[in-house]
Order: structure tokens, then sequence, then C-alpha cells
């Protein structure tokens, strides 16, 4: 009997309209109600999938955007690696004593990608890039500079001189580890421990190369074009291919690099999502009589009116000026909050007039 795959939202019991926190909030209260190492209900891990893909999907700005828009369809083709790469399940459940239920436990388990045949695969790397929010408007490339090891190039990243070869480790046979036998009691134990002859890499340089010293690699930096997308959000992690670290056997590709976007601080305004905000100081007389400011905002600066009898932490609010989201033109708001800036030294005539003010208000 086949089952209906059903709505992510409904999965994590949230509305379509629900923020980040509340998302994660929600599945974290789930996952621990489902996990199969607590939960002895039969269909306790097959929940337990369902919610961690509904979370893995609408934790994620660009695929919940694919999803609002086509569905099943728009998330349709992603490998575990795919959905699960941008989450930190330890950073989630930091706090709980779970016993393997973080990154290396029960995930690994229900969600470990298939590495095919041949050299392992490098690890990924992390990088983080600060934009400005103009960036976010408009979108376009920006540049980030990443340290890494790459191949040596005059070895070929063998670490051996030009012209000669390593040879095979004659302690392990060239498999990098030792292998101790001992019997105690009729059963045989052995042990496998690194090779202390070659360290564990199964063969001898006896000629380094010069340029790397016998590593067979030396770090470069890169500069490399990342593409920001119009709307992007706070910490939206953009991953570039083969540019992480290299595979530690000869042959194996590269890891990937993950660029963590962050907007840069800006003096004008604190970022809240997609809105903008402001802390805007006025006099008393003007927030009595009321007066014009010249704002900020991303277009230029612009005229806003303060109304007379403007109270202290009163919030204007200015539609369609604050940044765009990401995946639609629909654009934040900017807020300016009014703070009333009271004089802490006052001249004798600003102070006959204060005292003339309080009698007329007593009268």
């Amino acid at each position: 009997m086949t089952t209906q795959q059903r709505d992510y939202y409904e999965v994590l019991g949230v509305a379509r309209d629900a923020d980040e926190r509340a998302i994660k909030d929600a599945f974290r209260q789930l996952a621990l109600r489902y996990h199969p190492d607590r939960n002895k209900e039969p269909d306790a891990e097959e929940r337990f999938k369902e919610i961690a893909e509904a979370y893995a999907v609408l934790s994620d700005p660009k695929k919940r955007a694919d999803y609002d828009t086509g569905g099943f369809a728009g998330v349709a083709g992603f490998s575990p690696e795919d959905l699960f790469s941008h989450l930190n399940f330890e950073d989630l459940f930091d706090g709980f004593d779970l016993g393997g239920f973080g990154g290396g436990g029960l995930f690994d388990r229900f969600f470990r990608r298939h590495r095919p045949a041949g050299p392992p695969r490098g690890a990924d790397m992390e990088v983080v890039l600060e934009v400005p929010l103009e960036r976010v408007v408009t979108g376009g490339d920006e540049t980030v500079r990443v340290r890494r090891p790459q191949p040596c190039d005059t070895c070929q990243g063998s670490g051996a001189k030009p012209g000669t070869t390593p040879r095979s480790c004659d302690a392990c046979d060239g498999t990098g580890q030792r292998v101790t036998s001992r019997r105690n009691q009729g059963v045989t134990f052995q042990q496998i421990t690194t090779c202390p002859s070659c360290q564990g890499r199964g063969h001898i340089i006896e000629a380094p190369c010069a340029d790397c010293n016998g590593r067979g690699e030396v770090l470069r930096e890169e500069t490399l074009a990342v593409s920001i997308p119009v709307g992007v959000e706070e910490g939206m992690t953009l991953r570039i291919p083969g540019h992480g670290m290299p595979s530690p056997e000869s042959g194996g590709t590269a890891g990937d690099l993950h660029v963590i976007v962050r907007s840069k601080r800006d003096a004008r305004f604190e970022r809240h999502g997609r809105d903008l905000w402001r802390v805007e100081a006025v006099s008393v007389v003007d927030a009595v009589l009321g007066t014009e400011v010249e704002a900020p905002t991303l277009e230029g600066p612009t005229q806003v009116s303060i109304p007379p009898g403007t109270q202290p932490d009163t919030v204007l609010r200015l539609r369609g000026k604050g940044l765009p989201g990401f995946g639609h033109d629909r654009r934040g708001d900017f807020y300016l909050r009014v703070r009333v800036q009271v004089p802490e030294h006052l001249s004798s005539a600003e102070r006959d007039l204060y005292e003339r003010l309080r009698a007329l208000s007593q009268a």
C-alpha cells in the first residue's frame, strides 16, 4: 500500500508564513518525540525521517521558495547530501543528552551518502563573506579569498623530487598499518596501529621535493567570484563545488567550498530580515511642534515628516523602502524609531523659556 506524501508545513505543524525560529522549534520538539532510540513505536523511524526531510527543505530559504512555488516537484531530485549539507544537527540539539543523536549518530545511519569506489573525497570548507546591503538589493558578483592546500606543481603531488619516485614502505608492505597478534587463552587478538616508519602513508620519500618539503601540496590563495542572488538571506550558504580541501589520496576529488553570506555592518541601519531599522534623534521642540528630517535609504536620502506631538520611541514606517525578498519582488519596509533628545545643559535664556512654559502648563 502506498502512502501519500504529506505537505512539509503539515508535517511540522506550522503555518506557511512561519518564521525560521518557529520552524526550528517545531522540528526540535517533534524530532525529540519521534527519536527511534526513545520512541519504540513501529512507525517512529519513518516519522522521524519525514520530520527531518521537512525541516531540511523549510529551513533552507532557496529550497523553501522552490517548494512554495512548485510543491514537491520544486524540490525533487535532491540527494541526502543536497538536503542536509547546510544543517548542523549537533548545534540544533546543543544542550540535549541524546547519545548519538547528533551529526555523527542517527543522522549518519539514515542519510549517509554512499560514496562511490575510488579515492575519498576531500573535506568541505566554510568561509564567511560579508556583503553590503546594496548588494542584497541588486545582486551580482562578490569576490572571496580562500587559502587552501593544492597539489604541488613541481612534483605533481607525489612529494618526491622530480626524477625520483617514492618507494613502498618495507615495514608495512605499503599498507600504512602495522598488525601485531597475540594469543590469550586460545583466543587470537590483533592490534592495528599506524606504521611508524612511513607514518601511515604506505611509502617513503627518500628525496623530498624542495618546493613542498615532501608534503605533495602547497598553500595557495584563490580569488573566487561568488554570484550573490537578489534578496540573499542573512546566513544563506552558497556552494562552490571543487574548491574545498583536496582529497587525502591521489586522484580523489576536492571537497566543496561553502560561502556563508552575512550582511556587512552599516552605521545607517540595522537589518531585520527584509526590513531596515534606524533610530533618528529629534529635539523636544521638534517632537512637540513637528518637523521634517532627512533619512538615508538604500535609494538615497528621503524627507520624513515628524508629526506634532510625536512621543519617544514612536515608530514611523516607509513602505517598500527595505530589502527585496529572496525569490520574489516584494520589498520590506523601512522603520524610523524616533528618539526624543532631552537637553542636558541649558543656557539661561533656554531655562527661562522652559520655566515660562512650565508656568503656562500649570496655569
